[in-house]
């Protein structure tokens, strides 16, 4: 049905649902993570059923029911959203890279406003972990011969409002509906020679949780098809290696 409607715009419900599918086929080693956060990145971005639909039409295995794109909208949670607006000053307004570079990363309050400014320098605002003293923030940023890069976490949406001379501001981020709940990143500024990045990536704990979902998917498929060792090759373990000493006359004296 989705095909004879490409244009139709998807609704965040949609756009999770795949993810789901990503994950999972992440999990059962059907994507490494490169070929998943590239997928993720675009189910995201998606704005129509025909974007949205091609990210995950190679993936049906065989008795694999992959959940179909759904043109009725059911609401999405929001998680743990309302958690991460915790009001107050924030835990930093400035960063500053003269010469040099700043990082803002991990678990810290991002203020209603924070200024940013790289001169020959870079800086890094990861907001994946962070927490938002408001519902709406503004990141001011200037950059001259310098850059600032700034990554946000799928579900919330950015605005991107800078002005780039012989530089710029990546807007490719803009337009992606946020979650119910999450907040708004504005992003605004200068560019002179230099440039302001937006990356959307799911936070490293979230990563290594898919990482380990994999790697514990690939630990019971060699456990079914016994190449981890079984029972019956005698030598598994030290009653097995014994029994098959004993066997052959050689057991020891002590025994």
């Amino acid at each position: 049905m989705t095909d004879d409607l490409p244009e139709l715009r998807a609704s965040d419900a949609d756009r999770e649902r795949v993810a789901e599918v990503l994950r999972d086929a992440l999990a059962e080693g059907r994507l490494d993570m490169v070929e998943f956060e590239e997928r993720l990145d675009a189910t995201y971005q998606a704005r129509t059923y025909g974007e949205l639909t091609p990210i995950t039409r190679d993936l049906p295995g065989a008795g694999v029911s992959v959940p179909a794109v759904s043109m009725v909208k059911q609401p999405v949670g929001s998680g743990s959203w309302p958690d991460r607006i915790v009001g107050g000053e924030g835990s930093s307004r400035w960063g500053v890279a003269i010469l040099g570079g700043f990082q803002r990363r991990g678990r810290w309050t991002v203020p209603r406003q924070f200024n940013a400014l790289a001169l020959l320098g870079g800086g890094e605002l990861d907001l994946r972990d962070a927490n938002f003293a408001d519902r709406e923030v503004v990141i001011n940023c200037v950059a001259i011969m310098g850059g600032v890069d700034v990554v946000v976490p799928p579900g919330v949406e950015v605005v991107v409002r800078g002005i780039g001379v012989m530089g710029g501001f990546d807007h490719g981020q803009e337009g992606v509906l946020g979650d119910p709940g999450a907040p708004r990143v504005i992003i605004q500024g200068f560019a002179f020679w230099g440039g302001v990045g937006v990356t959307r990536k799911i936070p490293k704990a979230e990563r290594q949780r898919l990482r380990e979902e994999r790697r514990q998917e690939n630990l019971e498929r060699r456990e079914g098809r016994g190449e981890l060792g079984g029972s019956g090759s005698g030598f598994g373990s030290d009653s097995g290696f014994r029994h098959g000493m004993h066997k052959r006359g050689l057991h020891r004296d002590d025994d």
